[in-house]
Formats: structure tokens, C-alpha cells, sequence
């Protein structure tokens, strides 16, 4: 809700356990179901840590936007996430 309130644009999810198969989809439908209820637009979400290459679809298809393994450099994640910000 905090994040709906201060109206950002990215939500950064880290991960070291293997919750982000269901954690991040149920936090993306609640921001989504909060966008809704007219609170604000539903940031988009990014998620980084350790995580398995299959399960990247999932988080994909579950509305996620980049997806940051262990040794990403930080230029590079914040050009990735810039650039998928911008208007099409």
C-alpha cells in the first residue's frame, strides 16, 4: 500500500528462497487490485536474487519486468529498468 500511496514507478523484489513462484504474482495482483480500487497506477515490478532460469516464464508471465541474477551490474539493471519505463 505504501508504495500505491507514494505513486512510484518500480517495485524491487529480492529474493534468496524459493517463495518468488508465489510471492511475487500475489504482490502483483494486489498492487494491480489497489490501481483499481483508483488509489493509483500499479507500479511495475522487478525482481533480482537467486533464482532459477525455468521460473523465469512465470515471473514473466505473471507481469513481472526484469529479472536481475546474482552479479548484475547496477548501470546495467538501472538502463534495463529506464528503458522499459518508457512510453512505447
Amino acid at each position: 500500500m505504501q508504495a500505491m500511496e507514494s505513486d512510484v514507478h518500480v517495485v524491487g523484489v529480492s529474493t534468496l528462497a524459493a517463495g518468488h513462484r508465489t510471492l511475487v504474482p500475489e504482490l502483483i495482483k494486489e498492487l494491480e487490485a489497489l490501481a483499481v480500487k483508483g488509489v493509483s497506477s500499479a507500479p511495475k515490478v522487478v525482481v533480482g536474487g537467486v533464482i532459477p532460469q525455468q521460473d523465469y516464464q512465470q515471473l514473466f508471465d505473471a507481469g513481472v519486468i526484469a529479472i536481475f541474477g546474482p552479479g548484475t551490474k547496477i548501470t546495467s539493471a538501472v538502463i534495463e529498468v529506464v528503458s522499459k519505463l518508457q512510453p512505447e
